[in-house]
Order: structure tokens, then C-alpha cells, then sequence
């Protein structure tokens, strides 16, 4: 073949032929990717989402394997030095190598987004969606980071030079390893975390966390932090060992259920009984209360007041503050139109005279507020 075309061009130059065969793969290769998509797009129509979504991404990897294949074909066959076919050929086999590295990362994200279209973050109870979203992103951020490495290896491999070399870099590898060990020390240590996070899940995506004193949820984790979205709208990067090494508190652990506390000091002539069928009137109207736990117990005596635990639970994290912040506005409300006098009050007594009258002024101070510690 390559005999009959080079009688057709032999009063060509070679250059002017090699150029014109390039061209005319790359223009091929074009208007055979065009043609092949078209097809490709029909026939996954009535397809699902995975097949959809892998023809439509993988519209660049396709056009660079066509065109890889078209460009090939004609280098062989156009009429090129050593040196120049050998370039061409190195070129070509890195675009095939870099193909497989993509059509396998774009291939893995379609997967993982189809498979986790089936839980739903935005759910009441959405334990099982949060561990099956943390554990698959974590999965997914590590294998696309061993198919870029693969894949690099590879292209890296193609290269004489490297491999000339490769004997006296195995023979060097412990010294190197525990030089690059003790470079990458912070990096890997994260990876290593990172892992572990996966598997033993202390946090998952949407988790309710205290981290550093703040409230927040977990909104991202990359292979080397997590983003927690403050109550605020600030976020807080902290490095995915953090998560391994230090203490916080995980609110949201094995359920999203929790029970509020509200703490409220009272005079000792507040009945009791009277504020207990209050808040459970206030639970029953309120939209928020889970219908789970409400209960009013005296839980200490102080020197002028007493001290009533309020428990009050929600769904979630969001709905228990709220369901507490209505607990408190409704209960002090109802104490200063029933009871103003349970309020807290500070007494002074001054000394009495031989009469019997006071000498010093008697304060009967009500300080008209309640105090609360969460």
C-alpha cells in the first residue's frame, strides 16, 4: 500500500506528503468522531442515566482515541525519517495511555454519581445515606488518585531514560522511601486518615459536629480535609488527621435525633407542677417536637433559687436549637404573666433598733429575668 501511494506522490517532497497524510487524519479523525457520536448519543436515548452520562462525558477521551488511531494509520504510511516517525509514535502511544487514565476516572465519577442518586441527604432520618455518601466519596477521591498515578507511571515508563534507570531506583528505593516518607510526612499522614475515616466513619457528610468550640456541619471531604459549614455560613478546613487525633463531638454519630436541655432558676414558690403542664402544652403545639421526650425536673438548690431542667427533642440538630430557643421565650413568658413574683429576687435585711423598726432600708429587688445555660 505504501508502495502504490508513493507512486502517485513521488514528485512530491516527503515533507509535503508526511504534513498533508496528518492533516488529513486529523480532518478524518474529526468527521469519524462527529459521525460515531452522533450514533452513540441515539442508541443510549432510552438508556439509563450511567449511559447517558458516559456517552456524554466521554466525548473528549473518544475523539482523542479516534483520533490517536487516524494518526497512527497515517504515519504509518507517510513517507518519514527515523526520528520523526519515532516522535510521532511516542506522541501517539502517551494519547493512548492518557485515553485509558481518562475514560477509567470519567467512567469511576459516572458510577459513583449514579449509585449515590439513591440516598437522599436532605431526609429526615438520613443516617444510611450519610454513611453510604462519606464512604463512597472518600472511595472514589482515592481510586481517581491511584488511576492518575497508574496512569502517569505508564506514560513515564514509555520513556527510555526511565527505564534505563529503573534497576538503580529499585536498588535505591528504601533510602529514597525514607527520605520522601519524611518529606511527605503531613500528606501522607492524611491519605493514611483519610482511609481510616472511611472505614471507621467517625464523621460523615452532613454530620452535626462541635469542632473548636463551634457548631457546624460536615459539608465536604476531600482526600486531605473537611470543610464544616458553620452555623454562621463560615467554613472551618481542618485536615482530615485532626478527626484522628483530637477529641470533638459528633452529634449526629447513630441518629439525627437529639434532646435539648433548657435551664431556667426559679424562685422556691413557683409550683412546680404548674410549669411542668406548661411546657408539655407548649411541646404539644409546637411543629417542631418529635413527640419523643419532654420532661421538667428539679435538679438542684441554689442559695434564692431553684434550678428546672427542661428536655425537649427533635429530629435534628437545626430543630432541637429552634425547638429550645421556642422552649424559653414561651416559659418566661408564661412565668411573668402567672408568677411574676417566682422570678429570681435578692433580699437585704439591715439590723432593727430598740423599737423594733429597721434601721437599714429593706430591698426587695426583683431582678425580672431568668437565667439559662444551655
Amino acid at each position: 500500500m505504501i508502495t502504490e501511494f508513493r507512486q502517485y506522490t513521488d514528485w512530491l517532497p516527503n515533507w509535503m506528503v508526511s504534513v498533508g497524510l496528518l492533516v488529513g487524519a486529523v480532518l478524518i479523525g474529526l468527521a469519524i468522531h462527529r459521525f460515531a457520536f452522533g450514533i452513540f448519543k441515539r442508541l443510549v436515548e432510552d438508556k439509563d442515566l450511567f449511559w447517558r452520562s458516559l456517552v456524554s462525558r466521554g466525548r473528549r477521551p473518544m475523539r482523542l482515541t479516534v483520533l490517536t488511531f487516524t494518526v497512527s494509520f497515517a504515519s504509518s504510511i507517510a513517507p518519514l525519517a527515523a526520528r520523526p516517525s519515532e516522535i510521532i509514535r511516542h506522541v501517539l502511544l502517551l494519547g493512548f495511555i492518557l485515553v485509558l487514565g481518562w475514560v477509567a476516572k470519567t467512567a469511576l465519577h459516572i458510577w459513583m454519581t449514579v449509585y449515590l442518586r439513591r440516598f437522599k441527604l436532605d431526609a429526615e432520618d438520613n443516617l444510611l445515606a450519610r454513611t453510604h455518601v462519606t464512604q463512597s466519596r472518600i472511595a472514589e477521591r482515592i481510586a481517581g488518585a491511584m488511576i492518575v498515578i497508574v496512569t502517569v507511571a505508564a506514560m513515564l515508563m514509555t520513556f527510555p531514560a526511565v527505564q534505563q534507570y529503573g534497576v538503580s531506583v529499585l536498588a535505591s528505593a528504601g533510602v529514597a522511601g525514607i527520605v520522601l516518607g519524611l518529606a511527605l510526612q503531613p500528606m501522607l499522614k492524611n491519605i493514611f486518615a483519610g482511609i481510616q475515616l472511611a472505614i471507621t466513619q467517625p464523621i460523615r457528610i452532613d454530620d452535626a459536629l462541635i469542632v473548636e468550640g463551634e457548631w457546624g456541619n460536615v459539608e465536604e471531604i476531600t482526600s486531605t480535609y473537611v470543610v464544616v459549614k458553620l452555623w454562621d455560613w463560615r467554613r472551618m478546613i481542618l485536615p482530615l488527621s485532626y478527626f484522628i487525633e483530637n477529641p470533638f463531638q459528633n452529634w449526629t454519630r447513630e441518629g439525627s435525633a437529639l434532646i435539648g436541655t433548657v435551664m431556667i432558676y426559679l424562685d422556691y414558690s413557683v409550683p412546680v407542677s404548674a410549669i411542668r403542664r406548661r411546657v408539655e402544652e407548649i411541646a404539644n403545639e409546637s411543629k417542631i417536637w418529635d413527640r419523643r421526650v419532654v420532661n421538667v425536673q428539679v435538679t438542684d438548690f441554689k442559695e434564692s433559687v431553684m434550678e428546672i431542667r427542661i428536655l425537649i427533642s427533635a429530629n435534628n440538630a437545626p430543630k432541637t436549637f429552634d425547638m429550645r430557643c421556642e422552649m424559653r421565650e414561651k416559659i418566661i413568658d408564661f412565668v411573668q404573666r402567672e408568677y411574676p413574683a417566682a422570678l429570681p429576687r435578692l433580699r437585704a435585711e439591715g439590723a432593727s433598733n430598740s423599737n423594733g423598726h429597721a434601721n437599714g432600708a429593706v430591698a426587695d429587688t426583683a431582678l425580672r429575668h431568668a437565667n439559662f445555660q444551655s
